[in-house]
């Protein structure tokens, strides 16, 4: 079976902090909102396009959702589709991978690979 797994799109300065404090309390807006923003495989492109838009130096989390258990609830949001939402500061052991944001050639984000 294979583990559920959504997506954080992170600032360089955002990744640097989860690598070196080992957890992330979320970004300006997660904060904002009391929970941090989440996107699966399926939604992260127009996240990208819609909510990070001209920016640089963004990074991709890949994050296993199993191990957040209780602190991931799915929540209606754009478009009324059903978005996760991490109640919790996000733990750096709960990341599966992450690289620095990419596109393949029809412009959809690629996903980071495990090293």
């Amino acid at each position: 079976m294979r583990t559920p797994v959504a997506y954080k799109v992170l600032t360089a300065e955002q990744m640097a902090a989860l690598e070196h404090q080992g957890s992330f309390a979320g970004a300006p807006i997660d904060l904002a909102d009391g929970y941090i923003h989440l996107s699966t495989h399926a939604q992260l492109t127009e996240t990208v396009d819609k909510h990070f838009a001209g920016q640089t130096g963004l990074w991709v989390a890949a994050v296993d959702l199993e191990a957040l258990g209780a602190a991931v609830k799915w929540e209606p949001s754009r478009g009324g589709h059903l978005f996760p939402h991490l109640y919790a500061p996000l733990p750096l052991s709960a990341v599966l991978a992450y690289g620095e944001l990419a596109r393949d050639n029809a412009g959809a984000v690629t996903l980071p690979v495990a090293g």
